[in-house]
């Protein structure tokens, strides 16, 4: 069998079982890759999948246990490249991130703008998309990295690195009948329509549980992955917004009420995830150092590779950390 062969199977399954989709991919043609999946079943002895007619159904049992191995030969593979290119010094690459559209709106730019200098010949991909659907990105090899935010136990699935806390902000226009009514609590919060992000849709919301903690209900008149989009929506009238603090600017938003929200809703801390097991490069333990002036490179390097327990220093406020990495 050949790497070639492993990563058309791999391909296949995280398509969906869609040949023409995996094929695109991979960048190979329909029947070429049908070809290698033929080799490979050969060479094997067995079927990866179950077929009905020319479509693929599902993996068979022995195409599960096949999988888990081929990742994972992918996988080490993909470190021996990575370790070769840091001892070339290769300042060439791609450094795939994905995230939320806060995060990439306000936070990575100034940090994006030093690795770029830094690393000129690196590309660099923000992939924004919805909470929960980010470590998926990051299992699945899709991003190299994610950033993502939690105001309970740090994320799964990787190594989780604390970059800062953050609070969330109230804001309404300057002609909202509560702009002069002072910094509200959480029931005067509950008596407007609010606007916020799509995640205080799901029920393990941290808006939504404290809310009903205090046995009360918002009023959720829009959600939005975007916090500019939520500012547009305030500023036409449609209710109350609440943000992350990051969102909001003293200059641009100096149209808006601004007041901290409720200190029931609880803080939040924003993490790096990074594949466990894996080898990065130097630009992206370049971009985690610009990210968490906070954490010291050694140690960095040797938790991600395994050989030591992380013991992170205390992680800043976005307050702190702003003061830091500001373009």
């Amino acid at each position: 069998m050949t790497l070639t062969q492993l990563r058309d199977f791999v391909a296949i399954v995280d398509a969906g079982l869609n040949i023409t989709l995996a094929a695109e991919r991979v960048h190979a043609t329909q029947p070429g890759l049908s070809k290698q999946l033929k080799q490979l079943e050969q060479r094997l002895g067995f079927q990866l999948f179950i077929r009905k007619g020319r479509s693929l159904e599902s993996l068979t049992e022995e195409g599960e246990q096949i999988l888990v191995h081929a990742r994972r030969a992918l996988a080490e593979v993909a470190n021996i490249r990575t370790h070769a290119a840091n001892q070339r010094a290769d300042s060439t690459g791609r450094l795939v991130i994905a995230t939320t559209h806060t995060q990439a709106r306000y936070v990575l730019p100034a940090a994006v703008k030093v690795i770029k200098r830094r690393y000129p010949n690196v590309s660099v991909h923000l992939e924004p998309t919805a909470d929960e659907q980010l470590i998926g990105q990051l299992r699945e090899g899709k991003a190299d990295l994610a950033i993502i935010s939690t105001s309970g136990a740090e994320p799964g699935d990787g190594i989780a690195i604390p970059l800062f806390r953050w609070r969330r902000q109230v804001l309404v226009p300057m002609s909202h009948p509560a702009a002069e009514s002072g910094v509200p609590n959480l029931k005067s919060l509950s008596e407007w329509p609010l606007l916020t992000y799509e995640s205080a849709n799901f029920p393990e919301s941290s808006l939504r549980r404290t809310f009903e903690a205090a046995g009360l209900a918002p009023q959720l008149a829009m959600t939005a992955r975007d916090a500019d989009l939520i500012k547009t929506y305030v500023r036409a009238g449609l209710g109350m917004g609440v943000v992350a603090e990051m969102a909001v600017s003293p200059v641009d938003d100096a149209d808006l009420r601004v007041w901290p929200a409720p200190a029931e809703l609880p803080e939040c801390v924003t993490w790096a995830v990074v594949p466990r097991g894996g080898v990065l490069r130097d630009y992206t333990r370049s971009l985690l150092l610009e990210l968490a002036p906070q954490l010291d490179r050694h140690d960095l390097r040797r938790v991600i590779d395994g050989v030591q327990t992380p013991a992170w220093p205390n992680t800043p406020s976005w307050a702190e950390l702003s003061q830091t990495i500001s373009v």
